[in-house]
């Protein structure tokens, strides 16, 4: 099973590889344009921050690996825990009347596994939080890379008008947007 997996996620990677390097060549006499794409921006980010570096927004690199190193933290220390309170209730179900944690010796069995229980909740819920970001890392370079090329015009008036509805024209203050 494991060796199955390990062959679609090199599949997958190197088809990414395929799709992101896979650029027009551009000779000294003719330098043109390349094409910005959003998809080469979403593959180049299955290593977290690359995709951001093509869109030129390095500086969102250090809240990607931040989070993904605060994430870490969470769910080691609450892997730790969990394994603790789980060995523990073990212990005590295999040796009645015995503690293999001397801080918890007045605890009773039900409260050890209900430790044991929130920790596990915990850590399978940053797990799914990590996951999120993760995507979001790839969603952000592939919505960025949409609007790579996007420009926003400095023309924006605001000033009187008139508009006209069903009763006549009418005089107005409003806002010019052009598209």
């Amino acid at each position: 099973m494991k060796a199955v997996s390990g062959k679609i996620i090199k599949i997958v990677l190197l088809t990414c590889v395929g799709i992101a390097l896979h650029s027009p060549l551009t000779t000294f006499h003719s330098l043109q344009a390349q094409e910005h794409s959003a998809t080469k921006a979403m593959c180049l980010s299955l290593l977290p921050g690359a995709g951001q570096v093509y869109n030129h927004q390095a500086w969102k690199i250090p809240i990607i690996y931040g989070a993904f190193a605060g994430m870490g933290y969470f769910i080691y220390d609450n892997y730790q825990s969990m394994k603790m309170f789980k060995d523990e209730y073990l212990f005590r179900v295999n040796n009645p009347g015995s503690t293999n944690l001397p801080n918890y010796a007045s605890y009773p069995d039900n409260s050890i596994l209900s430790l044991y229980n929130s920790y596990n909740q915990t850590f399978q819920l940053m797990v799914i939080i990590t996951v999120g970001i993760y995507a979001l890392n790839l969603v952000d370079a592939y919505v960025f890379g949409h609007l790579f090329e996007f420009q926003m015009s400095d023309d924006l008036t605001m000033g009187p008008g008139v508009i006209a509805t069903p009763f006549g024209a009418r005089p107005s203050l409003g806002v010019n947007i052009t598209f």
